[in-house]
């Protein structure tokens, strides 16, 4: 399993999930580029990376900045191998209390942004190029509070088969990381400020079979398996990084012998 040689772009590489992930195929032996719409952030990720990374500002929201996403790489690279679109938000939608500009803000960025980046990078994707996009098990677990959130990772869910279907005569697999809870700063940004990702992990545990949080490493290695040619048979198809939360419910702690 390696991508020694290839070029991949991780949007929202600048923290949890995303900056594991440029960091592991850095470690492997690719060329990475990464955004992010926080400067500050970017650049410290960057200083993290070292290696051959470029460091991209975009909110991926505004077309513009896309635009410039697709020719920094274009520029800098030429093609791309793979990309993992990452960037991704949260934040409460519940019924009763929530606002078009909340609820729409949450989709734009997780769900039409995504559609955008792929079709923006489209050109630069070679023939065996591969496409993961990062779902959630949000998708499908019905909690309170989290229609915008939940809504979008299912459309991902569906919209990753769309695309594996009209980019199967290139040559270019589309699949779908599925990450259950995982030890990122997600958890401690916009509604929930203030809270830990300790505390939170000790709360959401008792739900897991595992037991526990996964690790970003750990979600990361699924990625660089999709985006390596170990993948190579392999299209329209999830790899679910959860702790057994959707798969097995019956393993969590209440249900123990």
């Amino acid at each position: 399993m390696t991508v020694q040689g290839k070029t991949i772009l991780v949007t929202g590489g600048n923290s949890g999930i995303g900056l594991a992930t440029a960091r592991l195929l850095l470690e492997n032996g690719a060329r990475v580029a990464i955004t992010g719409r926080d400067q500050a952030k970017l650049d410290a990720a960057a200083a993290e990376l070292g290696g051959d990374v470029l460091a991209i500002r975009a909110d991926l929201n505004e077309p513009a900045d896309l635009d410039a996403v697709v020719k920094a790489v274009g520029d800098a690279y030429g093609t791309l191998d793979a990309v993992f679109a990452n960037a991704g938000v949260s934040g409460p939608t519940p019924l009763g209390k929530t606002t078009r500009e909340a609820f729409e803000a949450i989709v734009s960025t997780n769900l039409t942004s995504v559609f955008f980046t792929i079709q923006g990078v489209l050109p630069l994707l070679k023939q065996g190029s591969a496409i993961v996009l990062n779902g959630s098990v949000m998708r499908e677990l019905g909690s309170p509070g989290s229609a915008a959130y939940s809504a979008s990772k299912g459309a991902i869910t569906s919209m990753a088969k769309v695309f594996a279907s009209e980019l199967a005569p290139q040559g270019i697999r589309v699949n779908t990381v599925i990450p259950g809870g995982t030890r990122t700063p997600i958890w401690t940004r916009g509604a929930r400020a203030g809270a830990t990702v300790d505390g939170t992990e000790k709360a959401i545990a008792p739900r897991i079979p595992m037991g526990r949080f996964s690790e970003p490493e750990e979600v990361a290695q699924a990625v660089l398996f999709l985006a390596s040619d170990a993948s190579s048979g392999m299209t329209a198809a999830e790899i679910v990084v959860d702790g057994g939360n959707t798969g097995a419910p019956w393993g969590i702690p209440l249900f123990r012998g």
